[in-house]
């Protein structure tokens, strides 16, 4: 029963989504480009086309990257070699997660898939299907499923360590979740509620809403948490999908603000601000105190956006074009931007040492050097 609910879930959002208004044209680009923040290329590697939901992964200066068609690798970060490349045969539905040492990736049958130097640990096969990138952790590959369950591994052995999951609610979003560490608590997103779970027994600590969902049917009241989310300390930052923008913190497990926003990306931040990019692509800057807007931008309305990264004394989106802007964190002013194969950007940036890594659609890793 549950698999069929899950499955009316699915193509009840689909089909809602299908009969939404079309998006208008993108905000034509001003010319010439500020060239605030030059950028050059400083490597750049084919991966594979990538349509699925990606999150790069960073980790003891490596890159971990996957493609739809089952293409998993780990490359150097500093020079864009390959330390490993292996091809699963199988398409994915969401990746990359890694330490260093083990990758993860999800397939469309619904398996979790762990690989270590290029050879196949071990499958574990989920009870639905997932769209956010596995966690590897603390020896563990944490899973996050569509249908809201939470599922632990021995990252070495494949041997299932525990499952969670929240009762009820059969209507679920059709895109990344809220999965990631902070301290000795595992971090997840259960619908509008941002969960503190024990990474070594799967047991509930806290929770905190972070949105009321409203609406006048299931679609409508969807406020799922979406990845990623924004860390800063103990304090964590999370969408709710359609709903709202709000930071919780994870010390005394204590909802800080909460703003209306609706938007479908996630956020980014740092010590003094939290960045997002709503349904319109319009950008905003919120004081993390307090939640009060900063600064809003209008110039990238409709072109697609990637979630933001804040990097250096810049904030990174890519666009459904392949451009990659670079905004300042001060007051949102566009300095720079650089065009990569024209796709569009499949991933929210990665930053790794001096090196900006972006992935696009028709699979090009490219590192970037900003100056």
């Amino acid at each position: 029963m549950r698999r069929l609910a899950s499955a009316w879930a699915v193509s009840f959002l689909l089909a809602a989504c299908s009969s939404a208004p079309q998006r208008p044209d993108p905000t034509p680009l001003a010319q010439p480009a500020p060239n605030v923040v030059r950028v050059t290329v400083a490597w750049q590697q084919a991966v594979g086309p990538v349509r699925m939901p990606i999150r790069l992964q960073a980790a003891g200066g490596m890159v971990a990257v996957a493609s739809d068609d089952g293409a998993v690798g780990l490359l150097d970060a500093a020079t864009g070699q390959w330390r490993w490349r292996a091809s699963l045969d199988t398409p994915l539905s969401a990746g990359v997660g890694s330490d260093g040492r083990y990758v993860a990736v999800l397939t469309r049958d619904n398996e979790v898939v762990a690989l270590r130097e290029g050879e196949v640990l071990w499958r574990q096969r989920l009870t639905a299907r997932s769209l956010t990138a596995p966690l590897v952790a603390g020896e563990r590959v944490f899973v996050y499923a569509q249908d809201r369950s939470v599922h632990a591994f021995d990252a070495a052995s494949g041997a299932r360590l525990w499952m969670q999951q929240r009762p009820g609610e059969p209507l679920t979003l059709a895109q990344q979740g809220v999965l990631l560490p902070v301290g000795d608590t595992l971090l997840v997103g259960q619908g509008p509620r941002l969960a503190g779970l024990d990474p070594l027994r799967g047991s509930v600590r806290w929770e905190v809403p972070v949105a009321t969902p409203r609406g006048t049917n299931e679609v409508e009241r969807l406020a799922d948490l979406v990845g990623p989310a924004a860390r800063s300390g103990q304090t964590v930052c999370v969408r709710a999908f359609q709903a709202a923008v709000g930071c919780v913190d994870t010390r005394r497990a204590g909802l800080l603000w909460s703003k209306a926003s609706n938007g479908s990306v996630g956020l980014a931040m740092d010590a003094e601000q939290v960045y997002g990019v709503d349904g319109t692509d319009r950008i905003t800057a919120y004081r993390a105190r307090d939640g009060e807007v900063a600064w809003t931008l209008e110039a990238l309305r409709f072109r697609g956006l990637t979630a933001p990264l804040a990097a250096g004394d810049s904030l990174v989106v890519g666009d459904g074009q392949g451009y990659v802007h670079f905004l300042s964190r001060r007051d949102g002013r566009l300095v720079g931007r650089t065009a990569t194969d024209g796709s569009g950007i499949a991933a929210v940036p990665l930053q790794v040492g001096d090196r900006l890594v972006v992935l696009t659609r028709a699979g090009s890793l490219i590192a970037l050097r900003p100056e």
